[in-house]
């Protein structure tokens, strides 16, 4: 399906609608130009995105299918059954297979197997300029084609271009060919259409003719910072075939916006460029390459195709693309809502309220018609708030608020399972040899604790962490111990707990202030404050070398296995420190991150509940 080297790193989430439904809106204002002609409809700018054969009516063949039977017209023409969405909630991954390209990963996924018959080095499904310009895009370095199949993935194995080596562009390439291949050949299927029904005039049978969404926008792509935003638009432009790209509207703009001043030189495929000054700073160089750039996490942008342009910055509900991060998102819908009941919260983004509040046509309607979810570096994501991709997802393709301007005799029914979790049916599995455990570490004890149930999971954690585990905290004469935390819930039950018990204790949480950072870092250093509580957020937001750590003590396993050496290694040194690793058999795949597959099955199945790795 997608072809990489082997590299372990961040998730990456390709969502399709189990049933795609084609959006093309004719909304009746009139258009930038002022010349009458409805905005999001197809206009004469549009012409260029035909199909690559010509349109050829006449009256023999005029119900006949004008489309190739590629990947788009047979996911765009598949009716659900009954029988296929009451499955979606009880799906099992009934298959596997090896990964082409990949050691020691697998795919495996739901239904039929249909990595048996697939051509990896075809470009099925893509229009023929599309697969013509990629091939002139990577000629010179014998690039890997790009499969279009409408499947839902989770890639688990992309390697992201902020960790050392290059990036794994060749994932960023397919999800943009698709989504590109997947407005061209929309636009295609409503012009075809158009042309149809401008020769039948009467008589037609509307089922034939249901091509279109309550509104234009058909592909949704979420991403976690705006300088991630800024390489996506760029390689997509790249990609784009120069006959769609005479000109860039508002470029300038969007490299001020998204670029930031303080970008010293362009990320291409993982690389800075010849000009970007190195960076003297003592945080990891994967910490400098992601924050290094423009940071900012509330950001929306629409992308309109036409005969020869990209628009940037296109008004939302007449674009083709959105890109957004999931709090923007999320700020926009609570913005309106709040506006509906007139109350206002400075905890919403004040841009989004006074934008609603000043134009009442501004609206979410726009993503009432996603066909094509695309989460890129949805690892980062997971350390902002998962939750708004829940909320995100929630909120996809639901009824307008208003009535839209679209055609309703040409407006395709569709099913849309909106679970998240019931979404995927194609994952990649890998096996992790060796984790990252290294032998000049201090050798952790590892400590498995019982547990029955995932309901239970957390009560169990804390449990044990009380009656095995803080009697030795208490007993200790000396300070220096540091509880490290996956979670902010585990760091609030744990911080309640210590107070309960009047522990001496300091936080360094994902939302203590500066100052007060400042102070329990020199107090637990000083040993006026014996314990300190961290998190992975916090870790991950500002990467800060804890002085005098004696005994590490980690409540829950990180989810980036690279914080795991990190972590392990501000114990200072001494002959007294100590580090004490938390388990149970369902952190089976954090834990083979760390150790590595095979010992990680024999840890979480093995009689005994205590580990440790001998030199």
């Amino acid at each position: 399906m997608l072809k990489d080297d082997h590299n372990e790193g961040e998730a990456f989430c390709y969502i399709d609608s189990p049933r795609s439904r084609v959006v093309e809106d004719v909304w009746q204002d009139p258009d930038e130009n002022g010349s009458g002609l409805t905005e999001g409809s197809e206009t004469e700018e549009d012409v260029g995105f035909l199909s690559d054969e010509d349109i050829e009516i006449n009256g023999q063949q005029i119900f006949e299918d004008s489309l190739r039977l590629s990947s788009f017209d047979l996911h765009l023409h598949h009716s659900l059954s009954k029988e296929e969405i009451d499955s979606q909630s009880n799906k099992k991954f009934s298959w596997e297979t090896p990964a082409v390209g990949l050691t020691n990963c697998k795919w495996t996924g739901t239904g039929e197997n249909i990595m048996e018959d697939l051509d990896i080095n075809s470009c099925h499904g893509l229009k023929a300029k599309l697969s013509e310009h990629w091939m002139d895009v990577y000629k010179t370095s014998g690039g890997k084609d790009i499969s279009s199949s409408y499947r839902d993935i989770l890639y688990c194995n992309k390697r992201p271009f902020y960790l050392k080596g290059l990036e794994d562009a060749s994932i960023m390439d397919a999800y943009i060919m698709h989504s590109l291949n997947h407005v061209f050949r929309t636009r295609d299927t409503v012009k075809k259409n158009d042309a149809k029904l401008t020769k039948l005039k009467e008589n037609t049978d509307s089922d034939k003719f249901r091509d279109q969404g309550f509104t234009r926008p058909k592909v949704l792509i979420l991403l976690p910072l705006a300088s991630i935003v800024y390489r996506v638009v760029k390689r997509l432009i790249h990609l784009t075939p120069s006959a769609f790209k005479v000109n860039v509207e508002h470029m300038d703009r969007f490299s001020t916006k998204f670029g930031g001043e303080e970008r010293k030189g362009d990320i291409e495929n993982g690389e800075e460029s010849e000009n970007a000054k190195p960076n003297k700073s003592s945080k990891a160089s994967d910490f400098q390459i992601l924050f290094g750039g423009n940071n900012d996490d509330d950001f929306m942008i629409g992308i309109k195709f036409t005969r020869k342009t990209i628009k940037l910055f296109s008004d939302f509900h007449t674009s083709d693309i959105i890109i957004a991060s999931p709090l923007c998102l999320v700020n926009a819908h609570e913005a309106l809502t709040l506006l509906a009941f007139s109350v206002f919260s400075t905890n919403f983004t004040e841009m989004k309220i006074e934008e609603a509040s000043s134009n009442k046509e501004k609206d979410v309607d726009f993503l009432s018609s996603i066909e094509v979810l695309i989460i890129d570096h949805a690892d980062v994501i997971s350390m902002q708030n998962w939750s708004h991709v829940h909320t995100v997802m929630e909120h996809l393709n639901r009824l307008p608020s208003k009535q839209p301007g679209t055609d309703v005799m040409r407006i395709r029914p569709c099913k849309w399972v909106r679970s998240f979790s019931e979404m995927v049916k194609l994952m990649l599995h890998c096996t992790f040899l060796y984790g990252v455990l290294s032998y000049d570490l201090t050798l952790p004890i590892y400590e498995r604790f019982n547990v029955d149930s995932i309901v239970e999971a957390d009560d169990a954690r804390f449990d044990y962490f009380v009656k095995k585990v803080f009697p030795r905290i208490k007993d200790l004469d000396q300070g220096g111990t540091m509880l490290f935390t996956n979670s902010y819930f585990e760091f609030i039950r744990i911080r309640n707990f210590l107070k309960s018990q009047n522990a001496s204790f300091c936080l360094l949480g994902e939302y203590t202030t500066q100052s007060d950072i400042s102070r329990a870092r020199l107090w637990f250093y000083e040993g006026s404050r014996k314990v300190m509580l961290y998190t992975e957020r916090s870790h991950f937001y500002h990467r800060y070398k804890i002085r005098g750590v004696q005994n590490l003590i980690i409540y829950s396993l990180p989810e980036r296995k690279e914080f795991y050496p990190e972590i392990v290694n501000m114990l200072d040194g001494s002959n007294n420190m100590t580090c004490t690793v938390l388990y149970s058999c369902l952190d089976k795949f954090r834990l083979e991150r760390i150790v590595g597959t095979t010992p990680a099955k024999r840890m979480v199945a093995a009689e005994k509940g205590v580990f440790v790795f001998c030199h």
